[in-house]
C-alpha cells in the first residue's frame, strides 16, 4: 500500500480514544509520525498511551502530550515539544470536544461557555500555535471537526451546534488566508460511534458508525494534494459535502423598498434555482450592488431619454 503522508508530523487532539485514535492510528499507517493529545496522556495508564504504543508496535513513531487546548500555554508548549522531535508540524487536526446537552431553557451560561471553550478557543489555540510556523514553511493541513448539529441543528445542543458552526466560520477565512502560502484547512463533520453517543444509538447502528469508517476522509483533507475550504461528511462509510449557498434573491426599489413588500415575497428570496456556493464573503456584496446597477440603469436611461 502506497503511504499517503510518509515523513509528515501530525498532532490530534482528543486522540485517546473514539475519533481521535482512529484518527492517530489512521496518519500513523499512511506514514505520519504522529503527536498524540489527550489530557492526562503522560500517565502510564491513560488511553492516549495505549494509542501511542500500538503505533510503536506497528513500526511507525508516536509520542504522547498531555495538553488541555483550553490553555494555551499548554498548547504552545504541546507544539514546540513536536517541533522538538520531529523539527516540524505538517498536519493538525482538531478533534478535541466534550458534550453537555440539555435544552437552552435548562442550560446554563457556564455549560454553554465550557463547551465553546473546548471545542472553538481549543481549535483557534492550536491552530494559532502552529499558524506562523506553517506559513514560514510554506506547507500545512489543518482540519476543524465540525458536525451535523451546526451545519442543520440538533435538539438539546445549542451550545455544541454554535460551536461547530462557529468552526465553520473559522475555517473559511483561514482557508483565505492560508492560500498563499500553502496552508490548505477544511471541515470534517464526522458521524461516529464514540464516547459522545453512549446510549444514543442501537448495536446495528454502533456497528455501522465505526470511527474507522470516518478516519479516509480524515486522510482525504491532509495529503499533499488536499482541497481547501471543503466541509466533508462521513460516516458509515458515506460521504458528502457540505455547501454554504446564496439564492439568488429578489431587489426592492422605491416604494417597494417596504418591510410589508418582503414579508410577502420571503418565498421568492428563497428560492433555490441558480443558487450559488460565494468564494468570499465579498460575493454577497457583489451579487447586492449588481443587482441594483442591473435594475437602475435602463430606469436612468429611460427617464434621460424622455
Amino acid at each position: 500500500m502506497t503511504k499517503l503522508l510518509q515523513g509528515r508530523i501530525a498532532i490530534v487532539t482528543g486522540a485517546g480514544r473514539g475519533l481521535g485514535r482512529s484518527h492517530a492510528l489512521e496518519l500513523a499507517r499512511q506514514g505520519a509520525k504522529v503527536l498524540v493529545n489527550d489530557m492526562g496522556a503522560e500517565q502510564p495508564e491513560a488511553e492516549a498511551q495505549t494509542v501511542v504504543d500500538t503505533i510503536r508496535a506497528a513500526g511507525g513513531e508516536a509520542y504522547v502530550h498531555g495538553a488541555d487546548v483550553t490553555d494555551p500555554q499548554q498548547v504552545q508548549a504541546m507544539v514546540q515539544f513536536a517541533i522538538a522531535k520531529w523539527g516540524r508540524v505538517d498536519i493538525l487536526v482538531n478533534n478535541a470536544g466534550i458534550l453537555r446537552d440539555k435544552s437552552f431553557a435548562k442550560m446554563s451560561l457556564d455549560e454553554f461557555r465550557l463547551v465553546m471553550d473546548v471545542h472553538l478557543m481549543g481549535a483557534v489555540h492550536c491552530t494559532h500555535a502552529v499558524w506562523n510556523a506553517m506559513r514560514d514553511q510554506k506547507y500545512g493541513r489543518i482540519v476543524m471537526t465540525t458536525s451535523s448539529s451546526g451545519l442543520y441543528g440538533n435538539f438539546g445542543q445549542s451550545n455544541y451546534g454554535a460551536a461547530k458552526m462557529a468552526l465553520v466560520g473559522l475555517m473559511q477565512t483561514l482557508a483565505l488566508e492560508g492560500e498563499r502560502y500553502n496552508v490548505r484547512v477544511n471541515c470534517l463533520a464526522p458521524t461516529a460511534a464514540t464516547a459522545m453517543t453512549e446510549g444514543l444509538l442501537d448495536a446495528q447502528a454502533l456497528e455501522l458508525l465505526s470511527p474507522g469508517s470516518v478516519s479516509p476522509a480524515l486522510i482525504a483533507l491532509v495529503t499533499e494534494n488536499a482541497p481547501t475550504r471543503t466541509i466533508l461528511l462521513a460516516g458509515a462509510g458515506s460521504f458528502e459535502q457540505a455547501h454554504i449557498t446564496m439564492t439568488q434573491g429578489i431587489y426592492l426599489s422605491g416604494e417597494e423598498l417596504a418591510a410589508n413588500v418582503l414579508v410577502n415575497r420571503l418565498d421568492e428570496v428563497s428560492h433555490r434555482q441558480a443558487e450559488t456556493v460565494p468564494a468570499t464573503g465579498f460575493d454577497q456584496l457583489r451579487h447586492e450592488i449588481a443587482k441594483a446597477q442591473a435594475y437602475r440603469e435602463p430606469h436612468t436611461s429611460g427617464a434621460q431619454t424622455a
